[in-house]
């Protein structure tokens, strides 16, 4: 096995564990540590971040050339059609496009980055078309929301067809957008539907995201586009429940303007509470993802009352004494449990020899 620096010492500093503790012979663990050597340069992540860089170095050169007015002259004249065929060229280029990379992706399965960076391409183009087929339905009625619906409706299909989570996330990411969209024209674009504003509709979407993920993880051919369903739902829900915390159920500036801030205090305890059921939640599953989440965005919450509260109120030594103060309880508590834990775990494993032998010495 090759694995990298992070994984590799964990396994060695374990084998070492296991070997000084004689849970496994001498010979076993030497086995085990010439059985895998560690990786001295990440190379998959330095791919990563190249395709990242050069599609961004793409985006770039487009918009170069679109600020070129020359260049921009000669689009219009080779673009100078209507909207409907602009839209079926632009399909039609997608799907060779993603004809392409999913060739290739079976020639080189182990290119992964550079195929998704190809299945990207082919995201762009399909955008454009929707966009296009957009203007040459346009009744002037506003309702472009169902565009996003069908931008959804394609990727999940395209993203389920290639196997593709690059492409599923866009799925998702469009839904959200039509979400959005959808509930402003059915209220009229005003600032609030059913009685939510804009945040609070999307803590509803984010849950219901992140509830759905875990439907998916039960359903084999969906069992891939778990992990991002569920990063995306994470990540609805907490922001706008940070932008809940701080804005509350009001639709306009006036009105929040007006209005104290300790009136908003129950929104921001329910984004703590929210956190802590999150950290609570990846604490007892190992789910590292709802662990980051909650811990990242429950020190949001902190800082943001503080800012919002004590800024001018209290000294900066004082908060951050409290908060020190707050957080040793916490991890003396939690050292405390685990400390139980060891105990009866080292009580209820059996005593080798040895062990027996010295503290019988030791009580003569």
């Amino acid at each position: 096995m090759i694995l990298d620096k992070t994984r590799g010492e964990f396994l060695r500093r374990v084998i070492d564990q296991w070997a000084e503790e004689e849970t496994i012979p001498r010979e076993t663990a030497e086995r085990l540590r010439q059985s895998f050597t560690i990786r001295p340069f990440d190379w998959k992540k330095l791919a990563k971040y190249s395709f990242w860089v050069a599609l961004a170095c793409f985006v770039i050169a487009v918009g170069s050339v679109l600020a070129d007015r020359a260049l921009l002259e000669l689009l219009k004249l080779l673009f100078d059609m209507p909207d409907g065929i602009r839209c079926l060229g632009l399909a039609l280029f997608a799907a060779l496009v993603f004809h392409l990379g999913l060739l290739r992706r079976r020639r080189k399965p182990n290119r992964v980055f550079s195929n998704e960076a190809i299945f990207f391409l082919g995201v762009l183009l399909c955008a454009g078309s929707v966009a296009f087929l957009g203007k040459a339905l346009d009744t002037g009625s506003g309702h472009f929301s169902l565009l996003f619906l069908l931008a959804a409706i394609v990727y999940g299909a395209l993203g389920l067809a290639l196997s593709s989570r690059l492409i599923w996330v866009f799925a998702i990411l469009s839904l959200a957008s039509w979400f959005g969209a959808e509930t402003g024209y059915a209220s009229g674009w005003g600032a609030y539907y059913l009685g939510m504003n804009y945040p609070l509709r999307f803590v509803l979407f984010g849950l219901a995201l992140t509830g759905a993920s875990f439907w998916l993880g039960r359903v084999p051919r969906l069992a891939d586009f778990r992990h991002s369903t569920y990063v995306l739902g994470l990540l609805y829900l907490f922001i706008a429940l940070w932008i809940l915390s701080i804005f509350g159920n009001y639709g306009d500036t006036a009105r929040w303007s007006r209005v104290e801030r300790i009136d908003l205090l129950h929104w921001g305890l329910s984004f703590a509470l929210a956190a802590i059921a999150a950290i609570a939640y990846g604490l007892k599953y190992d789910d590292y993802t709802s662990r980051a989440f909650g811990i990242t965005f429950l020190f949001l919450n902190l800082y943001t009352k503080y800012f919002e509260f004590l800024w001018n109120a209290m000294h900066k030594a004082v908060f951050f004494l409290l908060m020190a103060a707050s957080f040793w309880f916490i991890g003396s508590h939690a050292e405390k449990i685990w400390n139980l834990e060891f105990l009866k775990r080292n009580a209820s494993a059996p005593k080798t020899d040895s062990e027996t032998g010295a503290r019988s010495r030791a009580g003569n």
